[in-house]
């Protein structure tokens, strides 16, 4: 450890063990979690994607960390049935987050273009509370769209359909919430009947702070000032050898570097929120991970939809593999070693996606 000028400790790491910080701090160490809760109220996120390559993202990072007892099922239940985390965003939270997002929601939107929709649609947004309050949950679909003005649709995104914005809008300022899903769709209700009502209350600045350290936890270690990782002045300073970046580390990650844990293989889907921060990937990682999915086909070198590979605290391969639905099987177009493996990585890693074809319930196709 190093002192500033300030006197304050600056925590000197190695690469290695800067690199084991993040990788438990993502619950990707041999230790793994038994329960989808614990991995939420660490993860703070679990993003939702139906791209289903594979799998969708959501289950995927599920597995990636609880492994072959995690069911799609125990995500519903946790979600709809015990209310201990909800939908916004495009991300599954767990419930004690809910706190510390409320003060920025009270003052949401911030951008005025959004404001001046909200106030040209002041009945229209009556309406869509209205009809919830009477007949929820629904559907959008089922919510008349009564708009008196659209959103700028410039870039041809979206459908003409007004009451998903709305909805939206209104889920950001926590006045409804999504209920649960039939199929891709979202159920909506009013959020004081999906929240528990009992949270306690922060200001915006303490919310603030909270969020912060729990995003610190989560990470473990993270660029003091990064757009990737919003992080501020939580946990303590560090350096990373090799590296002239200014980090924050969690205070209890460092105390628990000289505990035990092995290493062991992850497949994470390309979503995954341990891949969020592309700079600190390859400032922490030496990990250059570009997602090929929008590259034209006779651009793409590792695949489509390609998986990273982390064995131990390195990324060291891609997958790139694909279920076929009609036949059951996984199939698995190769195997990218980005660092050679050695003979025993080899089979772990062969294992994993043998563990990984189980858990989807199709055969695997030898490769």
């Amino acid at each position: 450890m190093l002192a500033t000028s300030l006197g304050h400790v600056v925590h000197a790491l190695t690469r290695d063990e800067a690199r084991r910080i993040a990788v438990r701090a993502q619950l990707l160490d041999a230790e793994r979690p038994s329960d989808v809760v614990e991995v939420a109220e660490q993860l703070l996120a679990i993003k939702i994607d139906p791209t289903a390559v594979i799998a969708p993202c959501q289950h995927t990072t599920l597995w990636s960390r609880i492994g072959w007892s995690y069911e799609p099922g125990q995500l519903t239940k946790a979600v709809e049935l015990d209310r201990a985390m909800f939908e916004l965003d495009g991300t599954f939270r767990p419930m004690s987050m809910l706190p510390l997002l409320m003060p920025s929601m009270r003052t949401w939107p911030k951008r005025a273009s959004s404001r001046q929709w909200l106030e040209a649609n002041t009945k229209f947004r009556a309406d869509v509370l209205a009809r919830l309050r009477a007949e929820g949950p629904l559907l959008a679909a089922q919510i008349p769209d009564t708009a008196e003005v659209a959103r700028n649709n410039d870039g041809g995104w979206y459908g003409p359909n007004q009451v998903p914005h709305m909805l939206d809008f209104l889920a950001h300022q926590g006045e409804v919430a999504i209920v649960g899903r039939a199929g891709r769709h979202r159920i909506w209700d009013l959020a004081e009947r999906v929240y528990p009502q009992d949270v306690p209350e922060y200001t915006e600045d303490e919310a603030s702070v909270m969020l912060a350290e729990r995003r610190l936890q989560a990470a473990g270690i993270a660029k003091q000032k990064s757009p990737w990782t919003p992080v501020g002045q939580a946990g303590e300073p560090a350096s990373v050898e090799g590296s002239s970046w200014k980090f924050r580390v969690d205070p209890q990650a460092i105390a628990a570097l000289d505990d035990e844990s092995d290493g062991r293989v992850a497949i994470l889907n390309p979503y995954d929120g341990a891949l969020f921060d592309r700079p600190r990937l390859r400032e922490i990682f030496d990990f250059e991970y570009v997602l090929e999915q929008f590259k034209p086909k006779a651009q793409r070198k590792y695949g489509f939809f390609a998986h990273p590979i982390l064995i131990g605290d390195m990324f060291m391969g891609l997958l790139d593999a694909a279920v076929d639905r009609e036949n059951a099987v996984l199939r698995v177009n190769a195997v990218h070693q980005l660092i050679p493996f050695e003979p025993e990585e080899d089979e772990m890693v062969r294992a994993e996606i043998a563990d990984l074809a189980e858990w989807l319930g199709v055969r695997l196709v030898d490769f």
